[in-house]
This record gives C-alpha cells, structure tokens and sequence, in this order.
C-alpha cells in the first residue's frame, strides 16, 4: 500500500474511533461541540499514524495502538487550541477554518483543550487490551513530551524570544520540544504497545523521530513563506509578521531547504537496520515533500 493510501486508512481508522469518543451531553454539551470541532479540522494524523506505524513494524496488531493513537491526537488538538489564542500565537485560522476561540469563544477554547488534554491521558489508563506495565509506560512517555520537559516548554521558549534573533543550536532546541517531542513520543508509543521492541531498535528509532521532527519544523517553515492559504489554511507569512524565529529567517531559503535535505537523508539512514521499515521510510519522505 502506497504511503498516501496507508496516511488515509489510519486516518479514517482513527476518526472512526475519535468520533465514537465524544457526544454531546451532560450539563455543557458546546464544550463537546468545541472538543469535536478542535478534533475533526482537517489534520492529517500524522502522530496516530506513526503509533500504528511503528506498532505494525514490530508485529503489534491495530486494536493494540488505537488507544494511544487517539491520545496523542487529543495532545496535539489541545495544544493547537491553546497555540492560537491571542494570548499566544493569536492565529484566526487553522486549516483553512476559523480557530477554536473565533468559532467559539476564549473561555471555551481554553476549556475544550484542558478537556481533551485530560481524555488523551483517560484513554491511556482505559486501554485494556494492554498490560498495566504498558500503560503506564504510555502514560510516562506521553506526559512527559507533553510537558514541561516537552512540547510547552517548546512553546514557553517560541513565546519568550519573539523578535529575538536565536543561534541555529536554539532554533533546533526549541522545535525539538515543540514540534519533534510529540513526534518523538508517536515513535516511542508505537514501540510500547508493540511489546516487542529491543534497546537497539528503540535507538534507532529514536534517531529517525529526532530527524523527522526536525524536518517536519522545517517544512512548515518553508510553507509558511512559499505556501499559498489554500495550501497551509492561514495566510503565508503570518510567521514572519509575527517575527517569530524559523529556519528560512536565521539560514536563508536555500540553506534551510539544504537542511530539510540532509534531515530527511538522516532519517532514512537510521531505518537502515530496522526490519520492515518501508512504511516509515515512505512517511519520512512524504513529511520532507507535503505542501501543507
């Protein structure tokens, strides 16, 4: 199956699953609609993807990833939800459609990404077909790129050096938290629920998501200067309107697409013992050439 073919059967598999997760009701059924809205955006489960990826390669069956699969989903919807409130990025549009809080409102933005970050880590503990030690396991490694050590101390960083200039070491520390630790954790989570992975595969690994999470930064960063708003749904730019530090404003166009290139030749060379690695292959090579 094609890479493009296999994208969209795990993302129908894990939509399927997401959208049985939450129904409107108890005493506030428009957090749920702002749950479900956050969710269902038009992403293309990349993060689920890779669980399911990394699980299929080292023998795991579907049902063993489905849980941890829409938990990282609920991470990465909630911290979008929480990246475009004024009081951060402050973006009107994600994917094309207006953000949570504009389709909503602030407080409910605040309390729709609070609630699914909650439910990522309640699917965790509810995943039954695996072993306790699993679990917690999951739960370890999804909390931790998830915070402070994580994905919003990447955040924290981004905010803090707006308009400032920052060395290429800080630009990749800032997005190896930001963007790669979620990825990094995708990649790790995949592993776990497999059951089955040695210490030399989870290095390698580990050295594949280090460099697909790094690339995957870099590409937005480029889309952001050559995309269109139909490419990327919000207006090309917005990064460096906003002066916010990308790999196009510190290394020039050319050098950052140069970079993109060697990420991706990296990622491809820590496949290279790993046992039926096609698929991660062919993912690594869609991130470098997607065009939104």
């Amino acid at each position: 199956m094609a890479i493009a073919e296999l994208l969209q059967h795990y993302q129908q598999r894990i939509d399927h699953y997401l959208d049985a997760l939450i129904i409107s009701e108890g005493i506030e059924p428009r957090l749920q609609e702002a749950m479900r809205y956050s969710l269902f955006n038009g992403g293309k489960r990349i993060r689920p993807a890779l669980i399911y990826l990394v699980n299929q390669m080292l023998g795991g069956g579907d049902q063993q990833a489905d849980q941890a699969a829409a938990a990282i989903e609920c991470i990465h919807s909630y911290s979008l939800v929480h990246d475009d409130l004024p009081a951060m990025d402050d973006d009107d549009l994600r994917r094309g459609k207006p953000s949570c809080h504009v389709a909503f409102d602030e407080a409910t933005a605040i309390l729709a990404g609070d609630a699914l970050q909650c439910l990522a880590f309640e699917l965790l503990c509810n995943a039954s077909q695996l072993p306790a030690n699993c679990r917690l396991a999951l739960i370890d490694t999804l909390s931790q790129a998830a915070g402070h050590h994580g994905m919003v101390a990447g955040q924290a960083f981004d905010l803090r050096h707006v308009g400032q200039p920052l060395t290429l070491p800080q630009i990749e520390a800032m997005h190896q938290h930001k963007t790669g630790a979620l990825l990094k954790a995708a990649v790790r989570m995949g592993a776990q629920c497999s059951g089955q992975a040695s210490q030399p595969q989870l290095d390698a690994l580990s050295r594949y998501a280090d460099a697909i999470g790094l690339a995957f930064q870099v590409q937005d960063d480029i889309l952001d200067v050559e995309g269109s708003v139909e490419q990327i749904g919000k207006p090309a730019g917005s990064d460096q309107a906003q002066h916010k530090p990308t790999y196009p404003a510190l290394l020039g166009m050319a050098a950052a697409k140069a970079k993109l290139t060697e990420l991706h030749a990296q990622a491809l060379a820590a496949l290279t013992d790993l046992p039926n690695s096609q698929h991660l292959a062919a993912l690594a090579d869609f991130i470098v050439a997607r065009d939104h």
